[in-house]
């Protein structure tokens, strides 16, 4: 037979020790026993430390709502009290959650990092801290803090990690609504911010307005005409820069809050940049300034429309920030799958400060001695309209070497199109034109510029109703028609006009206030030969009328 006993012996100095013995007993003649004794004070005494710190640790924790937990690492002997099943909504149980019920409880997005994390701690003996989340069997979803460190017997050398669970999620929620209160003090001040801009922007072009209008308006009839013109002038300049700024605003908008509508087709970069280029010229001879236009013969995946904007805006910019007598060039390359459209000036480039900045609505004002004449909205117009064509736009600049900037967007192959503008109705041959619009000024202002053009002979009606009675007496050659009318609005006009055949083939041109592109697309899916938008450019509404009648006949 075999014994094994434990006891305590005391030794010749008075101390105690633990003792194990293990003895082999031979009762065959002779009788004879024999054994070994092993002193096991050590390995008793860590074990004692450690269940009277772990009763200490799950006692504190258990007031506080936190699980405990160990694993001997090598014996695979979990212990888990009941906080830890609670904190994952499950009802306790005498014994330790699987490695699989474990990661089973954790949320889907947090799971592999989380997993990842222990197994690296597991393997290198390092503490451990991280948060994740866990679904409850009802749903819920709640925040975890697990913190866990290894501990080493050091009779058996054996490895042991223990650890505290937590729920942290009423303060993960208090960061959460933290970091939004923060966020909208931040976007609120960066929308005031951007208001008291945009209110220099229009109070300045305003001013104009108002203050050469009282001077009209207080002289006599004896008031030099060429002092008179100039402050007109004044005027419909200052009526210029409040319709662009408006106009950018407009598009900046529909741009950031996903309303532009953006349909990605193969560009020839070639005849869009031939086609932007006239559009700046003007600006450029006036300060000497050269416009080069390099290698083009690259195709991009983008919206004609919207890339047409960008390319303007950075032209105009160039030519704007340039120095008289600089020049300007443009051209592309390849890089990759990426095409690089490359617009460069020669101007007096940008300090650090500007570039962090420089795609900041209104962001010249800021102290800029040398104020750029424009909107001060182009630059954030571009990136806005670029990153829609899922591309992206860089610059580089130093002071006293210009400015480059560089759009990338996704090549194509092919020979690409510019989607060119919609095509104006043929004259017709007759000179009578309907002018459909209850304000008397706008009405006032159209028969004055018709009047320039003796061929032509225009009716005015107020409402939609008396519009479309004149329009079947009259049988004019093309109806100009607002589109917000005091009985109905113009989308009844022209279906009350296309239904009646004595009216149906007549065109009609849309003349609204209204320039959003919906409003647009709109009315010239309904019907109408084009939309014109107000206010009117004068010299634009003479030109368009020529394209519609043709040319003034020789008297």
């Amino acid at each position: 037979p075999v014994l094994d006993l434990a006891f305590r012996i005391v030794r010749r100095d008075g101390s105690e020790r633990h003792v194990i013995t293990h003895t082999h007993i031979e009762r065959e003649p002779p009788p004879a026993m024999f054994g070994v004794m092993l002193d096991a004070s050590e390995r008793l005494e860590a074990d004692g430390d450690w269940r009277h710190a772990l009763e200490r640790a799950q006692l504190a924790a258990r007031g506080a709502g936190i699980g405990t937990w160990q694993l001997d690492i090598e014996g695979e002997r979990d212990f888990w009290d009941e906080q830890m099943w609670l904190l994952r909504g499950h009802p306790p149980q005498p014994r330790a959650m699987t490695r699989a019920e474990r990661v089973g409880c954790v949320h889907p997005e947090d799971a592999a990092v989380a997993v990842a994390r222990v197994d690296t701690a597991m393997a290198s003996g390092a503490p451990l801290e991280q948060e994740f989340r866990v679904v409850w069997p009802d749903g819920q979803v709640r925040w975890l803090a697990s913190r866990s460190i290894e501990v080493r017997d050091p009779v058996r050398g054996t490895r042991r990690r223990i650890g505290v669970n937590w729920d942290v999620t009423d303060r993960r929620a208090a960061e959460e609504a933290r970091r939004e209160r923060e966020l909208a003090l931040r976007e609120s001040q960066a929308k005031s911010k951007f208001l008291s801009r945009m209110s220099h922007e229009l109070r300045t072009p305003l001013n104009a307005v108002l203050g050469f209008a009282q001077l009209l308006l207080s002289e006599d009839d004896s008031a030099d005409p060429a002092q008179r013109r100039q402050r007109l002038e004044h005027i419909r300049t200052a009526g210029q820069q409040l319709l662009a700024l408006t106009n950018d605003v407009f598009d900046l908008a529909r741009v950031e809050g996903g309303e532009a509508r953006v349909t990605l087709q193969t560009v020839a970069l070639a005849p869009l940049v031939a086609e932007a280029l006239p559009h700046v010229q003007t600006p450029a001879a006036l300060r000497r300034i050269e416009l080069r236009a390099g290698a083009l013969e690259h195709c991009v995946q983008a919206d004609a429309q919207r890339l047409r904007q960008v390319v303007l805006h950075l032209l105009s910019n160039a030519v704007k920030c340039n120095r008289d007598g600089g020049r300007v060039d443009i051209d592309s390359r390849a890089e990759g799958r990426e095409v690089v459209l490359r617009v460069a000036d020669t101007g007096r480039g940008l300090e650090l400060e500007q570039l962090q900045h420089l795609f900041e609505p209104f962001r010249r004002l800021d102290g800029d001695p040398q104020a750029i004449e424009g909107t001060g909205i182009g630059l954030a117009i571009v990136r806005a309209l670029v990153q829609s064509l899922h591309g992206s736009v860089d610059v580089r600049s130093r002071p006293g070497e210009g400015t480059v900037f560089e759009v990338r967007l996704a090549g194509a192959v092919g020979k690409g199109t510019t989607a060119a503008p919609r095509a104006a109705p043929s004259a017709p041959p007759r000179r009578r034109l309907l002018y459909i619009e209850d304000n008397a000024i706008n009405a006032t202002i159209i028969s004055e510029l018709v009047a320039r053009r003796g061929d032509l002979e225009l009716v005015v009606a107020a409402t939609g109703t008396s519009g479309v009675a004149q329009a079947h007496a009259l049988a004019p050659e093309l109806i100009l028609l607002d589109m917000q009318l005091p009985d109905f609005d113009g989308f009844e006009v022209l279906r009350r006009l296309r239904a009646d055949p004595a009216t149906a083939a007549i065109p009609v041109i849309a003349l609204s206030a209204s320039a959003m592109p919906d409003d647009i697309q709109r009315a010239l899916d309904a019907g109408m030969a084009e939309y014109w938008t107000k206010p009117l450019d004068f010299r634009g509404f003479m030109a368009r009328l020529e394209r519609v009648f043709g040319q003034i006949p020789a008297a």
